[in-house]
Order: structure tokens, then C-alpha cells, then sequence
């Protein structure tokens, strides 16, 4: 049962509160902030109604010092208050608060506000596990490679900068972010020997490789997420060329998806200018020389023109990881 912590000087209003909630939630009493804050360590809430006018700590101080704890601050606090001028309100949100319900309170009210924010703290609890889970499947990728996950990380920032130019929303853009990072999954089905091979591999090797492809499409594909119908197009074809004779379908010009024609410009970038078992990392020069030289080729022209309008943001992106790296 989900907890609420309820916060008010007054027992007439907690014991309102609690007629309204208790068949609903488990609920936890506070008379003054400082009492609130000691609830908060000891409860974990997972939602706090806070009255403002109180003895010693006012309820904008206390909602002041938890948004400031990180083990505290996601905890959505809703001011229950007397208080009802527009000024009042907007610096219980400026503070931190989601919402504000006045007193007198109405018990419909205050159920369904109860019900909204704390529908609110699932979703971004199932939206923090979906995100865990693409940064584990991403890093899962790159396990038994001689890449880091910084490479994988890095590389997706690329694609982002490179999609937002070319004209994606925000959205999409945030999307081939983490679907990028999972470029290379398929990587779990190849054998080690051939993933650390400290040097350039065999053609009977490279032919082993190139399956990673769509091993990483197929795992992908197990779910209709737009997300991972996203990842799942990227792993199967950010090896295609656009002059067609890339794998594993040979596709030409822009039968491949745009998304992979991305990916395949920030991962070819990254991987150039970072050193590996069996080569030095390449400069900036050389490395932005190769791509323009592949333009055509290897590379969609169009996507390449834009890469190098947007490289000065790319490098920044770059050096920014290198002093994660340090």
C-alpha cells in the first residue's frame, strides 16, 4: 500500500485527512516540519501532503530541504493550505511543490490530486527502469568487445546532434539516443576470440562478425516499442553502404533508414578517433577527411554535409566525455 505523509499543526485538519485517505493508503502523521522531516528518513513517502503555515519550520522550508536531498527530492510534495492568493501558489511550485490544493479541502478533490501525482511517480518509476534496462542492453553489447561503453555512449551523443540537425524533433531525437546505444547488441553472439582479437580479423572471421547484425536485430525485435523498433532498424543496418555494398541486405541510397545512415556517420567517427588493440586513434583531421572522402560511397552525401556543420558541437561532445573518462 503506498504512503502518504500528511503535515499540519492542526489535529482537526489531519484528522480530515485522514477520513478522506485511510481506506486508500497508509498513512503517516506529522504536527510540524521538523517532525515532517524526521517521517520523511524514517518512512520514505511516497507522497506528502504539507501544510505551510507552522510553528518553527515553515512547510516551504521543508519542502526547500528535501527537493535539495537527492535521496529525498523525488518525492512529489502537495501543498494543503488556507493560503489562496496567486503569489502563495506560485512559490510553493517555485520550492519544489506539484501541486496545491486549498483549504478547505473536498475529499474528491484531494483523492484525485492524491491519485494523479502518485499515477505520475509509477510512470516515471516504469520510465527509470526502461531506461535502466536500455543502458544495461547497451552496455551488454560491448561486454566482451575491446569498446567501452563510453564509445557507446559517446557515439549516440553524436547521432543526436546529427538527427537534430537534419530536422528531428526533440522527441525522435531522444529516442535514436538510446536506440543508438544499442547498435551493437548483437555482439553477445559472437565468439570472444573474434570480438579481442588484437589484430585485424580473417575473412572467414569477418564473416562471423558480420552476423552481429542481425543477431542484435533479432533480440531487438522482440518488442514493438517504438524504441526498440527503432534499435532493432539501426542494429540491422548501420552496416549498409550507400553505394549498396554494405551488409547484410546491400541496400542502396535511402533504402536504408535514415536512422542507421546517422549512426553509421557517429559510429564510423568515433571509432576512427579512438585508439584499438590493432590500430592508434586517428586525429580529428584524419578522421573528418575519411568521412568526406566516403561521402557517396560509404556515407549518405547529404548526412555528411551536415556533420560537418555540426562539428564543432560533436568535438565539444567529445571533449566532454574525454574529461568524464580522466
Amino acid at each position: 500500500m503506498r504512503k502518504i505523509l500528511i503535515v499540519d499543526d492542526e489535529p482537526n485538519n489531519l484528522q480530515i485527512l485522514r477520513q478522506i485517505l485511510k481506506d486508500y493508503y497508509q498513512l503517516i502523521f506529522a504536527p510540524n516540519g521538523e517532525k515532517a522531516l524526521q517521517a520523511v528518513e524514517t518512512h520514505q513517502p511516497d507522497l506528502i501532503l504539507l501544510d505551510i503555515m507552522m510553528p518553527g519550520i515553515s512547510g516551504y522550508e521543508v519542502c526547500q530541504m528535501l527537493k535539495s536531498n537527492s535521496v529525498t527530492e523525488d518525492i512529489p510534495v502537495i501543498f494543503v493550505s488556507a493560503m489562496s492568493e496567486v503569489k502563495d501558489e506560485v512559490h510553493g511550485f517555485n520550492v519544489g511543490a506539484v501541486d496545491y490544493i486549498q483549504k478547505p479541502v473536498s475529499a474528491p478533490i484531494v483523492l484525485r490530486r492524491v491519485q494523479t501525482h502518485l499515477s505520475l511517480v509509477k510512470a516515471k518509476s516504469l520510465e527509470n527502469s526502461h531506461k535502466a534496462a536500455i543502458f544495461m542492453l547497451g552496455e551488454a553489447g560491448h561486454y566482451n568487445d575491446t569498446d567501452t561503453g563510453v564509445h557507446i555512449w559517446r557515439m549516440s551523443a553524436y547521432a543526436g546532434i546529427i538527427a537534430k540537425a537534419v530536422g528531428w524533433t526533440d522527441e525522435i531525437v531522444e529516442r535514436l539516443v538510446l536506440a543508438a546505444s544499442m547498435h551493437d547488441t548483437g555482439k553477445i553472439g559472437i565468439p570472444d576470440s573474434i570480438l579481442k582479437a588484437p589484430r585485424e580479423l580473417t575473412k572467414d572471421e569477418w564473416i562471423i562478425m558480420k552476423t552481429h547484425s542481425e543477431i542484435g536485430a533479432s533480440i531487438l525485435e522482440n518488442s514493438r516499442e517504438p524504441l526498440f523498433v527503432m534499435a532493432a532498424e539501426i542494429a540491422r543496418n548501420h552496416h549498409e553502404k550507400w553505394n549498396g555494398s554494405g551488409y547484410p541486405k546491400g541496400l542502396i541510397g535511402e533504402m536504408i533508414p535514415e536512422s542507421a545512415r546517422i549512426v553509421a556517420i557517429a559510429d564510423v567517427f568515433d571509432a576512427l578517433t579512438m585508439e584499438r588493440p590493432y590500430k592508434k586513434a586517428w586525429t580529428i583531421e584524419e578522421s573528418v577527411a575519411e568521412i568526406k572522402k566516403n561521402s557517396g560511397s560509404h556515407f549518405d552525401p547529404r548526412l555528411v554535409e551536415i556533420f560537418e556543420q555540426v562539428l564543432s558541437e560533436i568535438l565539444q561532445v567529445k571533449e566532454e566525455w574525454s574529461l568524464r573518462s580522466i
